[in-house]
């Protein structure tokens, strides 16, 4: 999920057939968009950090890695892309590691409404700040970066259009020769009837945001795909009040395709690892207590709920198989994450 963008807006075309790029633009960033209304994020679907704190207490150590790496700077920026309520940040300062202190610069990225609860020393923004000297978490952002859908026919790849109120489809004419070329390289479409989704758009996206960090540390989280696994009928889906529905660009509900990552990768030499094997190395265990604390019920109970919430995050069937995106500028990787590349 995200509803902070890099890139550009459109404006709503009703009773037309439009790219599915310009229809999620507008349905989900648009005046009347799904990310335009506050906590449509929380209301409608779950992610790591609605999973469990732990999460962010992962995150804060990865934190602390990137300030050791860059020396305590005076100033240490932690930029949340497409941060929906901002529960991440709130959770993280409540376990970041003392030293950091004052030192922290908080920032919501997002193109939605401020939460009335959000505390104030937390910045909210529609875009990232320029010179970022930290750590950058874009935690299923990339998903919702808007992407045109392609249909292979008898006469080759052809965009698919779509009728914005009802979601109906048809086939219309072929894709841009940039978006073209990467489909050749990244996502070749084989029989009439294989889809793929253009993830040009979201490499652009990712690479615009590698830009922004002067010094520190980026990762994207986010569900995707590698070239072998491409499925062969595309990923575009939607999400209303926690269950999947019909991908329909009319502002009722979220709007999401998994992300080529290996793409991404290849378009800033990021390295690419799974949730599953970095939280692992950041300290996410997924443990059950041990029967001798079984003597102190409540503190069993606690220790037994942890361990439920940290098994959710690095599943990998579920969140554990998310991709991670790493991208240090300035630093090295932290120690942490080294021996997770390619995993």
């Amino acid at each position: 999920m995200q509803s902070a963008s890099l890139g550009r807006t459109s404006r709503r075309v009703r009773g037309v057939w439009v790219p599915w790029r310009a229809a999620m633009e507008e349905a989900l960033y648009g005046v009347r968009g799904f990310y335009r209304t506050e906590g449509a994020a929380a209301r409608h679907f779950r992610t790591s950090v609605h999973a469990s704190r732990r999460f962010a207490g992962a995150i804060a150590t990865l934190l602390a890695e990137v300030d050791g790496a860059l020396r305590r700077p005076g100033r240490l920026d932690v930029v949340d892309m497409g941060g929906g309520d901002g529960r991440l940040l709130v959770d993280l300062y409540a376990q970041a590691p003392p030293q950091l202190g004052q030192r922290l610069r908080l920032t919501v990225v997002e193109r939605g409404r401020r939460p009335s609860d959000l505390p104030a020393d937390i910045r909210w923004a529609p875009e990232p700040p320029a010179g970022i000297c930290g750590l950058i978490v874009a935690n299923e952002w990339l998903d919702n970066v808007p992407v045109d859908v392609v249909e292979q026919t008898i006469d080759g790849a052809r965009l698919v259009l779509v009728e914005p109120d009802s979601g109906a489809e048809r086939i219309g004419g072929r894709p841009a020769e940039e978006d073209r070329r990467w489909l050749d390289r990244w996502w070749p479409l084989g029989e009439p009837g294989d889809r793929a989704e253009v993830g040009r758009p979201r490499d652009e996206a990712w690479a615009n945001l590698v830009r922004r960090l002067h010094r520190g540390l980026v990762i994207a989280v986010d569900y995707g795909h590698h070239r072998h696994t491409r499925p062969p009928f595309g990923s575009l889906t939607g999400y209303r009040d926690g269950r999947q529905v019909r991908p329909v660009p009319d502002g009722s509900c979220d709007l999401t395709a998994h992300v080529a990552l290996d793409a991404c990768a290849s378009a800033t030499g990021s390295i690419l690892t799974t949730q599953r094997t970095a939280l692992t190395a950041l300290g996410v265990h997924g443990d059950r207590p041990p029967h001798e604390a079984s003597g102190d019920p409540r503190a069993y109970l606690r220790q037994l709920r942890t361990a439920s919430e940290e098994g959710e995050l690095i599943d990998p069937h579920g969140l554990g198989g998310f991709g991670w995106l790493v991208h240090a500028n300035g630093i090295p990787v932290p120690a942490p994450l080294r021996g997770t590349i390619n995993a």
